[in-house]
């Protein structure tokens, strides 16, 4: 049986320039609160940002079946998607106005499959060290019941 997705989004750019006139964790909880559109990404993959704070960022998505990879179980890439937006959310609250950031390296181990089954799950990530230059953070993906599904580290370059 055929099934079909429908995605809507706000112009992201409109959204970027919003939020410029924002101190980074003031754009975060905007986003956060709705008052500033989630980015495409975001819509697509159906995720939220779920909690704001300095420091720390959560997601949340519930599997679904577009989501699926060939061999019956969540594509991996989703759960890198959750760890890489959490990580790089948490460094975005902590950094001062003007200031940006991008993944520069990505690390990442999935303990067990994630499926319709497994049920909401929240990546929580978290600073460990903001620099002049580099930001590292971690982060876990869990279920409702705290079970771990992944795990992962990032270095971001700070730009600006």
């Amino acid at each position: 049986m055929k099934r079909s997705l429908t995605v809507s989004w706000e112009d992201p750019l409109a959204a970027f320039e919003e939020g410029k006139k924002l101190a980074p964790l003031e754009y975060m909880r905007a986003v956060c609160a709705g008052r500033i559109p989630a980015p495409p990404i975001a819509r697509l993959l159906g995720m939220r940002l779920a909690k704001v704070d300095a420091g720390e960022a959560v997601f949340e998505l519930t599997p679904a079946e577009q989501h699926y990879n060939p061999i019956g179980v969540v594509h991996g890439g989703i759960a890198f998607t959750l760890l890489d937006s959490a990580m790089g959310c948490s460094v975005h609250t902590m950094l001062p106005p003007g200031k940006g950031y991008t993944t520069l390296e990505i690390k990442a181990n999935l303990v067990r499959p994630i499926t319709l089954q497994t049920g909401p799950i929240r990546a929580t990530g978290k600073v460990i060290h903001l620099g002049r230059q580099t930001a590292t953070a971690e982060a876990r993906i869990e279920d409702a019941a705290g079970k771990l599904y992944a795990h992962g580290s990032t270095t971001c370059i700070i730009l600006g």
